[in-house]
C-alpha cells in the first residue's frame, strides 16, 4: 500500500546550475530559504536586494526601476513611527536616518543592474496575488510598513493582470539579458490572514497565470515548491507552530527536490566538500589547545584553501 504521493519530478534537461552559475534571487520569504541553501554551499548568488516581496507587481515595478537605473529621492520615502521607509522596499530597508534609506535603495539599484545582466538565472518566488492600493497616489505598495489599513485598497490581481506582470519581468529582464533563465514557483507559505479561501484564490491566480506563460523554449520554468508541499507534505507536522510556514524539514526537502531537478550532478562531489567545511566550522572543541583539534584546525584550512583554488569566490 502506498501512503505517500510523489509529484514526478525530471533532472532538468539544459541550463542547470553549478558552481559557474550566477543566481538572482528575489520574491517572497520562501525565496530566502532556497537562498540560504545556495548560499551555505557557497554558490554564485544575489538575493533580495529590497527585502522580501510578496506579489508580482512589487517584483516588476523593482526590476523596471533597475533596469532604467532610476534613483531615489527624498519624495519617494516617508516618516512613520519614528522610522524612514519605502512603499516599494522592505521594512529591513528602512532606517532612522533618510539619507541611509536613499543611499540603501540607489545602491541595491545599481548593484543589480550589473547583477541582473550578468545572472544565468533569475529565480523569482510569488507568494500572493493580494495587493495594497494607497489610496493617496493610487498606487500599489511592496510594504504598508504598518501604516494605517484606511489608507489602504486592499485587491486581488485578477490572473491577466497577473500574467501582464509575468510578462513585463520576462522582458525586462532578456532586454539586458537575453540569454538568462527565469525559473518562478510558487511559495508554500499560507497567507492565512487573507483568509482560507482567499488564500487559495490567491495561489490559484498565481498558478494560472505563471502557466500561461512557461516555456522552456523561452527559458522560462516552473519549480512546484507549492504543490511539494500541498501533496507530497500534506500533514501539518511539516509547518511551523504557525501552521503557516513550512519547518525545517519541509524546507530541506524541497530544497533536495530543487537540488535534484535543477543541480549538475557535478556539483554534487563540491557541496559535500563545502558541506564538510561549514560542519567542520560549527564545530565546538573540549577543549581548544589540545593537539587533535589544532590538527582538526589544519585539515579544514588545508580543505578550505583546496576549494578556494578552485572556486576564487567562495567565503567562509
Amino acid at each position: 500500500m502506498n501512503l505517500h504521493t510523489q509529484i514526478p519530478l525530471a533532472k532538468q534537461a539544459h541550463h542547470q546550475i553549478n558552481y559557474s552559475s550566477k543566481l538572482f534571487l528575489i520574491g517572497s520569504c520562501f525565496s530566502e530559504h532556497i537562498g540560504s541553501k545556495l548560499n551555505y554551499y557557497k554558490f554564485q548568488l544575489k538575493q533580495n536586494p529590497f527585502g522580501i516581496l510578496f506579489h508580482p507587481k512589487a517584483i516588476e515595478n523593482f526590476i523596471a526601476k533597475t533596469i532604467n537605473k532610476e534613483k531615489y529621492i527624498e519624495e519617494d520615502i516617508f516618516f512613520h513611527q519614528e522610522r524612514w521607509h519605502s512603499f516599494e522596499a522592505h521594512s529591513s530597508l528602512s532606517s532612522n536616518d533618510k539619507s541611509i534609506l536613499l543611499q540603501n535603495l540607489n545602491s541595491s539599484i545599481q548593484k543589480s543592474f550589473k547583477q541582473l545582466k550578468e545572472a544565468t538565472h533569475l529565480i523569482i518566488t510569488l507568494g500572493t496575488a493580494w495587493v495594497y492600493r494607497e489610496i493617496e497616489s493610487d498606487v500599489l505598495v511592496a510594504n504598508c510598513h504598518k501604516v494605517s489599513q484606511k489608507k489602504f485598497l486592499k485587491e486581488l490581481l485578477t490572473v491577466d493582470e497577473v500574467s501582464e506582470s509575468i510578462q513585463a519581468i520576462n522582458s525586462l529582464a532578456k532586454s539586458i539579458n537575453k540569454n538568462i533563465s527565469i525559473i518562478y514557483t510558487i511559495s508554500p507559505v499560507r497567507h492565512l490572514k487573507d483568509g482560507f479561501i482567499e488564500n487559495q484564490r490567491s495561489k490559484a491566480h498565481l498558478i494560472s497565470a505563471i502557466h500561461q506563460l512557461v516555456s522552456p523554449r523561452n527559458r522560462c520554468y516552473y519549480f512546484p515548491s507549492y504543490e511539494i508541499m500541498m501533496d507530497e507534505l500534506r500533514n501539518y507536522r511539516f509547518y511551523n507552530e504557525d501552521m503557516v510556514h513550512p519547518n525545517n524539514v519541509a524546507i530541506n526537502y524541497i530544497w533536495e527536490k530543487f537540488k535534484d531537478v535543477w543541480v549538475t550532478e557535478d556539483s554534487y562531489q563540491t557541496m559535500q566538500e563545502v558541506e564538510t567545511i561549514q560542519k567542520g566550522l560549527l564545530h565546538k572543541p573540549f577543549n581548544p589547545n589540545s593537539e587533535a583539534h589544532q590538527r582538526f584546525l589544519n585539515n579544514l584550512q588545508q580543505k578550505k584553501e583546496t576549494l578556494l583554488q578552485a572556486f576564487p569566490f567562495m567565503s567562509f
